[in-house]
């Protein structure tokens, strides 16, 4: 999805919205347990009552993983069933090694039809490069987290400011323009 096309649906939603499926299976109603795949069927149904007012869904892919292949089986479905009229974020945080981060970008960038994905860039660029490589999909780069331990590092001097403004200087200046 473009930019153009993303502001497009804000402004005919008159919305922002980003509806998050981090579907926990041990919370969802208890009804739903007797589906075959009751995950699915809860995002669905969460679609389903969303979708008309919100621009993005936002996965956190470790939802999914924590169950294995059922886990992303449901997240393939749900991705599938969202379609292409919402902008699609998996929310894995990922950031490894070059050849490793490459292989993260073909699997929700190729095999899964996710628009964005978030990445960790604490390993440096080349942790990130792989997934600017593909045209027409995001990179969301994680700078500061709202948990306590942002203290531990992302919040502690670097120079002349703090760890997560230096990142986020150093990730602008070397990211791919927006179009």
């Amino acid at each position: 999805m473009t930019r153009l096309q993303i502001v497009e649906q804000i402004k005919h939603k008159k919305s922002y919205l980003c509806v998050g499926l981090d579907t926990d299976i041990t919370k969802i109603p208890k009804h739903l347990h007797a589906a075959d795949d009751p995950v699915f069927e809860f995002n669905k149904a969460i679609i389903d009552a969303t979708r008309d007012y919100c621009v993005c869904y936002k996965m956190n892919t470790a939802f999914y993983e924590a169950s294995g292949l059922k886990g992303w089986e449901a997240l393939e479905k749900t991705v599938h069933y969202i379609g292409n009229e919402h902008f699609k974020i998996a929310d894995a945080k990922r950031g490894d090694i070059g050849n490793t981060s490459s292989q993260y970008a073909k699997a929700f960038f190729e095999t899964m039809p996710f628009d964005a994905i978030t990445v960790a860039p604490y390993m440096g660029s080349d942790s990130v490069q792989p997934f600017l490589q593909y045209e027409g999909k995001w990179a969301i780069v994680l700078g500061l987290t709202s948990n306590k331990g942002a203290q531990d590092f992302e919040l502690k001097p670097s120079g002349d400011s703090l760890l997560y403004e230096r990142v986020i200087k150093t990730v602008s200046t070397q990211a791919i323009p927006i179009t």
